[in-house]
């Protein structure tokens, strides 16, 4: 019977000490395509020929924080809940995120549901990269990616009855906020079934200087996961509920009143003579409402808001795997259909409305191949996808009191055409050298594209909304736009060797049709069209509208080791990415400064305790199109520690910015809360000083 085996696959722990740091390994793994991030379990499950780089905690419980401390991330900050993960100068829906395997549109227009807002750390066993890019077989996107997989309690090796749980509780002084959640679940070796929960709040969180008021969050989740083997055919269904409460997003005009989202999955894995065969069919249901008033204070009548947005997503996939010229081919096809609608109102005057998303449907339908095997005395990966996509928008209505500037530009989308459609290409080549002296070398050669969003395309009213951009500028969409298309190149090393270890990455994206706010026309200032004047009513009468332009990005990015004589290690991350117009001189906005971590650790049997500093540099490469403030380099201190009570208890706890020093990320957003302790307008601060504690429980019997 044949298995399939995906090779190039490596496991890399990050979460040490303060997040407690387990892997069963998967046999014959070679570090190549994916970093396997874990998240939470028992420290004396860790198999050591699967571990490398141990790195330390993230802060917070947004699972992108994770993702910062990976070579080539970064977080953007656009709320406690809202974080959106930065992949080597990418972001948003150009990333390939999925949470247990599960591909969904968000929620809102702000994106103030990213993909991972969906995927709570107490709940979430391992968070896997794509390494580089995504595979072909993981769907389409133009960057890298990352899964998040959920703990579960798996099947049992004999036919008796096992019972087992995976739960961490902790809290944090600097919101005053606590989180806990897991799993617990029974088991044989035919079936399984878990129920997992977690809940987390917090309120306003503290700097050096004041408070950011509106920055508290809420968010409950509960469901079960379950699963049937017959034989070689194996059957799993899973169904979770998430509730997001009120919720603060400083950066963003409005903050969350709720997420209510529902995630239901089927996938089927069989194992036959000559081939597997896999299928899923996935749906979600997110409702979301947000406003301008709950955490701010309270503005004229007139201007109060509310709106109410939905998203529902329907998916599914089936694919073949077999040998083929001496190694292994996966052939198979998905779709994905989303149906997004998006209601502002006036919750003081019911003749207040409008509908700047009204019923967008967009549907892509795909077919991919991809093969692993050898190639001479290379390992080497090459896939290929083809998509179809189609797009229809609904039409635009609004309320009577609104102005007669929205009521000419609805009236101009509605006659217009919104049935668009666009077909695309992705096609991957990776080699990667089996492991000779500690070294394997690596080289990618990629060709992947992204199809505008729904805001990008039908956003027909000038409002704040820019998909998480939070730049404080208006925007507008464009029916018009073609898919963004890039050319990636990237080569690096991996090397380990007795005491020292290094994977440095050097890429380059060269990005044709990037997808970018420009200004709306020629005579900038000039309130001369329909757009602008209601943009100026909107207090922006310099709108941008999304457009095809040209970019590249390029960096290099390496995590590194150093195992001294006697208990000492030395452990670290560096990142540099640069993003560039390449039509005209300017750079991309919210890119990453150049950074370092470095961490000192000095660990014993059962304990460890650990020193690091993160340094970030001065970012002067600002976009002039988005108005982005440059901001100066800093510096934060962590101190953490770890213990191994007992097996299956583990304890954790730190202090992060040890010295309570005030800082401004350059990825966070700028403030727009005028209740708050920070200025309007000025970009917001880190967290100060923070002691947290945490504890884990883990068992089977």
């Amino acid at each position: 019977m044949f298995k399939h085996t995906v090779r190039g696959v490596s496991l890399i722990a990050l979460a040490g000490l303060a997040t407690p740091v387990f892997a069963q390994a998967e046999k014959d793994v070679q570090p190549a395509l994916m970093d396997v991030v874990i998240v939470t379990t028992n420290k004396a499950d860790v198999t050591e020929t699967a571990v490398t780089p141990e790195l330390l905690p993230h802060e917070g419980v947004d699972l992108s924080l994770l993702v910062a401390r990976t070579p080539g991330g970064a977080r953007i900050g656009n709320g406690v809940l809202s974080g959106q993960v930065q992949y080597r100068g990418l972001f948003g829906e150009r990333l390939n995120l999925r949470v247990d395997g599960q591909r969904f549109a968000s929620g809102g227009p702000n994106l103030m549901d990213p993909v991972f807002h969906y995927a709570p750390t107490a709940l979430v066993s391992q968070l896997v990269i794509d390494r580089g890019v995504s595979p072909v077989s993981a769907g389409p996107g133009l960057a890298g990616g990352a899964n998040a997989i959920f703990k579960k309690i798996d099947f049992n090796d004999t036919s008796d009855l096992s019972l087992g749980y995976d739960l961490s509780f902790g809290a944090r002084s600097v919101d005053n906020s606590a989180t806990g959640g897991g799993v617990v679940g029974m088991a044989t070796d035919t079936w399984r079934f878990n129920l997992l929960g977690s809940y987390e709040d917090g309120n306003d969180y503290e700097y050096p200087e004041g408070t950011v008021t509106g920055s508290r969050f809420n968010r409950s989740v509960y469901g079960f996961s379950s699963g049937l083997k017959i034989g070689a055919h194996t059957i799993s269904l899973d169904a979770r509920r998430q509730n997001t409460g009120a919720s603060g997003n400083p950066p963003f005009p409005m903050d969350i009143r709720y997420f209510d989202a529902d995630f239901v999955q089927l996938k089927y894995l069989g194992e036959f003579e000559s081939f597997d065969l896999k299928a899923s069919l996935q749906t979600s249901d997110v409702a979301h409402a947000m406003n301008n008033y709950d955490f701010r204070p309270t503005p004229a009548m007139s201007a109060l808001r509310e709106t109410f947005a939905t998203a529902e997503t329907t998916s599914g996939a089936v694919s073949a795997v077999f040998p083929a010229l001496s190694g292994s081919l996966e052939i198979g096809l998905d779709g994905q259909t989303t149906d997004h609608d998006v209601r502002i109102t006036n919750p003081a005057n019911s003749a207040f409305f409008v509908t700047p998303l009204p019923e967008i449907e967009m549907t892509r339908f795909g077919l991919f191949g991809e093969w692993t095997g050898q190639v001479r005395n290379w390992n080497a990966q090459f896939g290929l996808r083809v998509d179809q996509h189609e797009a229809d928008g609904g039409e635009a209505s609004l309320g009577s009191i609104l102005p007669m500037g929205p009521q000419m530009l609805a009236m101009a989308y509605n006659s217009a055409n919104r049935s668009t459609d666009d077909t695309t290409v992705d096609a991957v080549a990776r080699f990667w050298s089996p492991e000779k002296n500690g070294y394997s070398w690596r080289a990618t050669l990629a060709h992947k594209t992204q199809v505008p969003n729904y805001l990008q395309k039908f956003g027909w009213l000038p409002l704040a909304a820019s998909g998480g951009l939070a730049d404080g500028n208006i925007y507008v969409g464009d029916l018009t736009l073609d898919p963004e298309e890039a050319w990636i190149l990237e080569g690096g090393v991996d090397y380990r060797g007795a005491k020292f270890y290094a994977r440095p990455t050097v890429f380059l994206r060269q990005i044709d049709n990037y997808i970018q706010g420009v200004a709306y026309d020629d005579t900038v200032g000039v309130i001369d069209t329909t757009v602008e004047m209601v943009a100026n009513m909107n207090g922006d009468p310099t709108p941008l509208r999304f457009a095809n332009v040209d970019a590249r990005l390029y960096g290099f990015d390496m995590d590194f080791g150093y195992d001294m004589d006697g208990p000492w290690r030395l452990d670290g991350v560096v990142n540099y990415v640069r993003g560039e117009r390449r039509d005209i001189d300017d750079n991309l906005y919210r890119v990453a400064p150049p950074s370092l971590t470095l961490a000192a650790t000095y660990e014993q049997s059962d304990w460890s305790a650990s020193f690091e500093v993160q340094g970030f540099a001065t970012q002067e490469e600002v976009s002039l199109t988005n108005s982005e403030e440059e901001t100066p380099g800093y510096a934060v201190f962590n101190l953490y520690g770890d213990w191994q009570v007992r097996d299956g208890i583990h304890l954790s706890a730190g202090v992060e910015n040890l010295f309570d020093h005030t800082y401004h990320n350059h990825l966070a957003g700028y403030n727009r809360n005028a209740g708050s302790d920070v200025p309007v307008g000025v970009r917001l601060p880190g967290a100060g000083q923070t002691a947290f504690i945490r504890i884990s429980f883990t068992g089977r019997t």
